[in-house]
């Protein structure tokens, strides 16, 4: 949190004496009370006494005094930066980050401590990374050895923010002594000096790419060799050649390589988003880095959630200049672009996609089915659901019937592997996909299509989750409650983990949700569990932790977007605001009604396409029990649509439900029910039994002529036995 600097007018010293403590502390004077402004040398010492204070009733275990004395020392309005030379010249830094790390662990005092931890670090931040501060840091690396040694530790601190000035002071060739000290400070950055050199290495001229590529070849990372590499099949100065290839020898590469199959090899790891290649993982920027002649070094911060996106697409374009063809690395593009669209923070302009490109969604329709596919298949292998759906979607909007599924793509083909992505709306969308395209051909898979399309008409808003809370039975009530308040259906509690619940898991559709409550190392695995069985591979997990293990569980899967940790001890609404915002990350959110009523209308078109075609790959006789429970419990249009669709099944118990479900509607709609009822016996014949039929001949003998008219069309469709027809033909005799 950044705080800006104010005026303090209205600050006086007062004494509080606490209630039980029999101390008494200097405080601000009670709000509304007269005041006058002090002089900066009193503030400067109300500052310091409150921050040894602050340290001094921490190491004393007075918890609630040292929150109030911390919470006091921010109200005084100090910077980050002024706290920062506060805590260093008090002497009393050791003391200070003690007393820090002892209140992250209590609950009381841990809001202040950890306000007072981040202010400290980034107050160092903000002064090591100020163009004059590293300016005269680099001055200093000539000087004594005491000064020398502290220039280098806050250059190195400032990293990637320092290498502007750090490459101007190394590519001087009038004080020596400082270059030299530069390379090895540069060296020492290791990977924080790598992308800088990168981005300058091609746009130098010769001498300076000469020293350049001895730096790099120096930092023992073979992040640098693509451009290593490109600079020395390019270059036509014999001095440049030489020193790239002893640079790419010491880092073990081929100068020979194919120059495009390292720059896609490097995006591909930036689209992994490895912790080595986040300089700063816990900010909220990142920094992409432009070279020109005229300015040098030019650094473009860019979101954090963005930033691997950004490095991803850029190499990726380099290697598309150099291998058009490559349909691996275009599909990295693209699908590093849809990451893109995905991660973009509301509201935010991103400087390396600038608002005149087209969308993520206009490239993934461009390029076509078949890299589509191949996006496809990386979506699944990463389980990034947005990016599954957004495959999908690309390829039913461009690939005709034969095609939809695509060629073989290392054995596997990736479309058809979605009907088993455990994402309903990845099913169902798969589904829907395969549907439409009428198949004439049978495919791996093709029996899954009619089931899920039938039960997206059924409920598709369905949730369910799992709870693991170990032996904790009232803290497992408390999330069941919670989450069944907002519509979940929550499978048993499972004191001995997971695998205890096997038989529950496999009776649901997907699992949408598990929370684990139940520390560190049965959380670990948990989780591990659930990413190896099919059921919960693409699970989103809330991983609620205690204040021991919350930091531990965010270094294990913090670039996770399907596992979110949480502290254990949150309110009901930040659980529920957590479980809306992993849902919302990991799958899109829950289906909502609206939504669901979507995919019914959806999956309805589709299913009376397939019905309408007697289509011999998807069966919609597949789907026969699901949409007669389905008729059972809708009205109105969905009502005739779903009978509709029955008729077209050649079974006994089909036309019987479309029968008795005419039996129980009003009378406009059984009209329409009897004629869907007569459709059916045109098709396949009598099959109403004894009971439905002597109903039908009440219906004929109805004083609604239009229905009276309608049920004995369907008994003639139906051709009814004679005896029966008798019924109606010899009216009885009234006395």
């Amino acid at each position: 949190m950044r705080y800006q600097n104010r005026n303090l007018t209205g600050l006086s010293l007062s004494l509080l004496v606490l209630a039980g403590s029999g101390l008494a502390i200097p405080v601000t004077q009670a709000q509304g009370a007269s005041v006058t402004a002090q002089p900066e040398s009193e503030v400067q010492t109300q500052r310091l006494e409150l921050l040894r204070d602050f340290i001094h009733f921490v190491k004393i275990a007075r918890f609630d005094v040292a929150a109030d004395l911390g919470t006091r020392l921010v109200e005084t309005g100090i910077t980050e930066t002024e706290f920062v030379d506060l805590v260093e010249s008090s002497r009393e830094q050791q003391r200070f980050e003690e007393a820090i790390a002892a209140g992250l662990r209590v609950p009381v005092l841990e809001p202040i401590a950890a306000q007072l931890e981040s202010m400290f670090r980034d107050g160092k931040l903000d002064r090591a990374r100020d163009p004059q501060e590293i300016a005269r840091n680099i001055g200093l690396l000539t000087g004594g050895l005491r000064a020398r040694t502290l220039a280098r530790e806050r250059l190195i601190f400032a990293g990637e923010y320092a290498m502007p000035q750090l490459l101007d002071a190394y590519l001087q060739n009038k004080d020596l002594a400082l270059k030299a000290q530069v390379q090895r400070l540069m060296v020492d950055l290791g990977r924080g000096a790598i992308a800088p050199l990168m981005a300058a290495l091609p746009g130098l001229d010769e001498t300076s790419q000469e020293a350049v590529a001895e730096v790099l070849g120096l930092i023992p990372y073979r992040t640098s060799l693509p451009v290593l590499i490109d600079v020395y099949q390019n270059t036509t100065n014999n001095a440049v050649r030489q020193a790239t290839g002893r640079a790419i020898s010491r880092l073990g590469g081929n100068p020979g390589s194919d120059t495009a199959d390292m720059y896609a090899l490097l995006a591909d790891s930036y689209y992994a988003e490895p912790a080595e290649l986040t300089s700063f993982p816990n900010e909220d920027f990142q920094l992409v880095w432009n070279f020109d002649p005229g300015l040098g070094l030019v650094m473009v911060p860019v979101r954090t959630p963005v930033f691997h996106e950004a490095m991803s697409m850029r190499l990726a374009e380099r290697a598309l200049s150099l291998d058009p063809q490559n349909d691996e690395t275009l599909a990295l593009w693209v699908a590093s672009n849809y990451s893109r669209s995905f991660d973009t923070p509301e509201g935010y302009e991103n400087p390396m996609y600038g608002s005149d490109r087209r969308d993520a969604e206009y490239f993934g329709v461009a390029v076509g089915p078949e890299i589509d596919q191949v996006v496809l298949r990386r979506g699944i292998d990463t389980r990034d659901t947005p990016l599954v759906r957004s495959a999908i979607q690309a390829i039913a909007q461009t690939a005709g019937s034969r095609s939809l599924w695509g060629q073989e793509i290392d054995g596997r083909y990736p479309l058809l592997e979605s009907l088993n992505y455990q994402n309903r709306r990845v099913q169902f969308e798969t589904a829907l996909a395969l549907g439409n395209a009428l198949p004439s051909e049978s495919f791996n898979g093709s029996e899954r299509v009619i089931p899920l399309l039938a039960s997206a008409v059924k409920d598709a808003s369905a949730r369910y989750a799992v709870i693991l809370t170990g032996e904790d039975r009232e803290r497992y009530d408390q999330y069941r409650a919670s989450l069944e308040r907002v519509g979940f259906t929550v499978l048993p509690p499972a004191p001995g983990g997971l695998g205890e619940l096997a038989a529950s898991i496999a009776e649901t559709p997907t699992i949408d949700l598990i929370v684990s409550a139940q520390g560190f190392d049965n959380t670990l695995l948990s989780i591990e569990t659930a990413r190896t069985e099919n059921k919960t591979s693409v699970s989103p997990v809330l991983a609620l932790m205690g204040p021991d293990d919350l930091v531990a569980m965010q270094r294990q899967y913090g670039r996770d977007q399907t596992i979110s940790v949480r502290r254990q001890s949150i309110s009901g609404s930040a659980f529920d605001n957590s479980v809306e915002t992993l849902l919302e990350v990991a799958s899109g959110g829950p289906i909502s009604t609206e939504e669901a009523d979507v995919y019914a209308t959806r999956a309805i078109e589709v299913l009376r396409n397939l019905a309408i075609s007697n289509n011999e790959v998807l069966n919609i006789s597949d789907a026969a029990s699901i949409l007669i429970d389905v008729l059972g419990q809708v009205e109105g249009f969905t009502m005739l649509d779903v009978a509709e669709i029955i008729s077209y099944m050649p079974q006994a118990k089909a036309q019987q439900a479309i029968m008795n479900k005419a039996l129980e509607v009003s009378e406009d709609l059984q009209v329409e029910m009897l004629t869907i009822v007569s459709d059916s016996g045109k098709r396949y014949g009598n099959q109403l039994n004894n009971r439905q039929i002597r109903r039908l001949i009440e219906l004929a003998q109805s004083e609604n002529d239009e229905l009276a008219e309608t049920a004995a069309a369907t008994m003639g469709a139906l051709e009814v036995e004679n005896d029966t027809l008798l019924q109606l033909i010899f009216v009885p005799e009234t006395n």
